[in-house]
C-alpha cells in the first residue's frame, strides 16, 4: 500500500494564547514537529502537547529554531556557529527529555522557520545544524533523522556526515517551477482552499509530483508532508487531506513508524 506521512507544527501557544488547536490536529496527523520554546510554546504546554502525542501514537519531533519569540523565528539571525551549535542541543534536549517521560522520545528533528529556510542554502548553519543532530544521536546512541526541504545544502551535508535525511513538501503551499517555495511576499503562496489542497497530496503521495504557480508538472521528492496548524482553517484542511487519502487507498503512517 502507498503511505504518505502528515507533519504538523505544535506546541506553539505562548502566554496561554493559542496558535493551533493541537488536541484536533493530533488526531489526524502522524508526526509532530513539537515547539522547542525558543520561537515560541512554553514548558506545560509543550508537555501537554507530547503527551497527547504520544498517548494518541504519534511519532514525535523536535522543531528547535532561531531564539526569536518576537519575530516567531521567522527572521534570519546571523549566529556564532558555538552558539547555534549549543542552543539547538538545549533544545531537542528538553524534547526528547519530555518525550522520554511520556515513554516516547524524539524520533526526529525539523529545524523551524528561519533556520529552516537559511539551511537551503547557508553552508555555516547547515553545518551546525547537522552537527547538533549527529551530537545528540552519537550521546544518546540514536539515528534521528532531519527532516529537510529537498534541494537544502544540509542534505549534502548530512548525508556526508551520516547524518540520515527525510525530505519534506507542504500541502498549502504553492511551489514556483524550479521546486522551490513561492516565497510568502508574493500572492497565492498559501493555499486555502482544502480540496484544492488535498487533491494536490493524492497527487503527490501516488504520482512523486505537484502542480507549480505556472501550471506544469514538477517533481517533488517528499517521505512527508508538512500542513500548518497554525493556518486558518487548518483542522479542516487537514481533515479534508486525511478523508482523501484513505478514498484514494493511502495509508497515512509516520515515516519513523
Amino acid at each position: 500500500m502507498v503511505s504518505i506521512d502528515l507533519n504538523a507544527d505544535l506546541g506553539e501557544a505562548t502566554a496561554g494564547n493559542a496558535v493551533s488547536d493541537d488536541t484536533a490536529m493530533i488526531e489526524l496527523i502522524s508526526s509532530a514537529n513539537v515547539a522547542c520554546g525558543f520561537h515560541a510554546g512554553e514548558p506545560v504546554g509543550i508537555a501537554r502537547t507530547i503527551a497527547a502525542a504520544a498517548q494518541a501514537n504519534v511519532t514525535i519531533g523536535a522543531h528547535p529554531g532561531y531564539r526569536d519569540i518576537p519575530g516567531f523565528g521567522r527572521r534570519f539571525i546571523d549566529y556564532n556557529p558555538a552558539e547555534l551549535r549549543e542552543e539547538l542541543l538545549y533544545q531537542i534536549g528538553a524534547i526528547h527529555t519530555l518525550a522520554r517521560v511520556n515513554g516516547r522520545g524524539v524520533s526526529y528533528v525539523k529545524p523551524h522557520g528561519a533556520l529552516y529556510n537559511a539551511i537551503v542554502h547557508h553552508e555555516a548553519q547547515a553545518e551546525v545544524v547537522v552537527d547538533s543532530v549527529k551530537k545528540f544521536n552519537r550521546t544518546f546512541d540514536l539515528d534521528v533523522p532531519l527532516l529537510l526541504l529537498p534541494g537544502s545544502i544540509a542534505i549534502d551535508i548530512a548525508d556526508a556526515a551520516g547524518v540520515r535525511v527525510v525530505r519534506e513538501a507542504f500541502a498549502d503551499r504553492n511551489y514556483n517551477p524550479d521546486g522551490t517555495l513561492v516565497s510568502r511576499r508574493l500572492p497565492n503562496a498559501v493555499l486555502h482552499d482544502p480540496k484544492l489542497v488535498a487533491d494536490r497530496v493524492v497527487e503527490l503521495a501516488k504520482t512523486g509530483t505537484l502542480t507549480a504557480s505556472d501550471g506544469t508538472q514538477i517533481k517533488v521528492q517528499a517521505d512527508s508532508i508538512c500542513v500548518h496548524g497554525d493556518s486558518p482553517g487548518a483542522v479542516d484542511m487537514t481533515r479534508s487531506i486525511t478523508e482523501a487519502l484513505k478514498a484514494a487507498g493511502i495509508e497515512k503512517r509516520s515515516f519513523a513508524s
